[in-house]
Formats: C-alpha cells, structure tokens, sequence
C-alpha cells in the first residue's frame, strides 16, 4: 500500500487513541505475499460488510481504498469504541468468508489495524486524496477514477457510493454537487509531495496524531491521556 507495516526497530508504542468525531486516518495490512481481494466478489463483499459495520457502529466513512495488499480508510466515530468494534465485526465476517473460499485457515492480516487521529482543517482532504492514490502508487491503476475500489469516483461525481458519508469539508468544496465534484478533481491533480505522503504515513505506522503542535496539545488536555511519546525525563502527568 506504499509503505511497509513494519516498524521500525524500537519505535515508540502508545495505547490505541480514538477520538470521538474527529477523523482517523486507518491501515490493516494483509499478511506479507497473501492477496486479501483476489476477485470483484472479494471486493465486493467486503464493501458491503463495511458498510453495514459502519452503520451498526457510528462510523462515518469519507474516504476508502482496498488493494490486494490491505486497505485504508479515512474515518469518524461518534464515540471512542466503534472503531475498534466496527474493525473486529469485519474481520468475523470477511476472514471466515475469505478462507473458506480459498480453502486456507487463520488469519488474513499483520495484526491489528493502525490509525492515526487527524487535525481536519489541515489534513483531512490531503489524507483523502493520498488514500485515493493508494491504487495508483500500488500499480493497481493509471489514475484514481480508473480503479473501481476506493472512494475517489464518488468524490469525482463519476458515481455514487452508498459506503461514503462525504466529510463537511467536502461540502465546503462548492455550493452544487458539481461545484464540489470539479475542485475535488482540481485538487486531487496536485501531486502529493514525498514529504507529505512520510508524514502520513509516519503518523499511521506509529499512532501518533497528525496535525499542529497546538492540535496535538489540545488533543492531549481534551483526552487526559498521552498522545505522543514523552521525552525523557518528562513522563507526561494525568490532569488531578
């Protein structure tokens, strides 16, 4: 999917961080030479289990891409547990229906999955169109409105996709539909720099939010809880 799920040696691990109605960026990779869609009826169902699971748990999706290695998802929940519980409702229904398929046992993916909480006034629609362009820096596709399992034909206004609940950002794109569709397309042509798409991925891969120092402050005293590795020395103190 771009990069490796595989962390870096010594890399600095903290508690799963959810944040109610804030957008996460999320990543589950498919065990390393294993192809978790191998056909459209994998993909297909697998959509459909999704968005069931997100209605069933509160999870709003904006922005999604499956390739054979895994998949990413741009989300909001509306509270701290329908991630996780969304996340684990897919895998009992898509593992089981997978494997029996291919005559195989266990599980399709590298643990669990990672998310990243993002600051939506400065990254959210960057971290859409780099989920977007999942299958194209894959070699899936020449160009995003070219590959059928991801969200940008709906954001294009090539199609509708019942799994997406568009983000008001994405509203604030136009006062039409195809005002909002014509700037999504203008600025899904901007390529992603290199260091844009390492921080992205950087945050994914270690859990940590994305987005100012003051977002990531503010996270901090909204959720009483460490949300980036302390410096040495200075263990982060829970508010009395």
């Amino acid at each position: 999917m771009g990069f490796s799920s595989t962390p870096p040696h010594r890399m600095a691990r903290l508690p799963r961080l959810v944040v109610p109605f804030q957008p996460h960026h999320v990543v589950l990779s498919a065990l390393k030479g294993l192809s978790a869609f191998q056909d459209a009826d994998d993909y297909t169902a697998f959509l459909g289990w999704l968005r069931t699971a997100a209605r069933n748990w509160k999870v709003s999706i904006h922005a999604y891409a499956l390739v054979p290695d895994g998949l990413q998802l741009l989300v909001s929940p509306a509270d701290e547990d329908g991630l996780g519980q969304m996340m684990q409702w897919l895998g009992r229904y898509y593992v089981p229906y997978y494997n029996q398929k291919y005559g195989r046992s266990g599980t399709l993916w590298q643990g669990r999955y990672k998310t990243s909480v993002i600051d939506a006034d400065s990254y959210l629609m960057l971290n859409s169109r780099y989920i977007e362009y999942v299958p194209v820096r894959a070699g899936q596709a020449a160009r995003p409105e070219d590959y059928p399992w991801s969200s940008y034909a709906h954001h294009a206004g090539l199609r509708s996709d019942p799994v997406v609940t568009d983000h008001p950002l994405y509203w604030s794109l136009g006062n039409t539909p195809f005002q909002r569709e014509v700037a999504y397309q203008e600025l899904a042509t901007q390529d992603l720099s290199q260091d844009h798409i390492l921080i992205v991925e950087k945050a994914v891969l270690k859990g940590w939010p994305l987005g100012s120092d003051k977002f990531k402050t503010d996270l901090q005293k909204r959720m009483n809880r460490q949300v980036l590795p302390a410096k040495r020395g200075r263990p982060f103190k829970q508010s009395a």
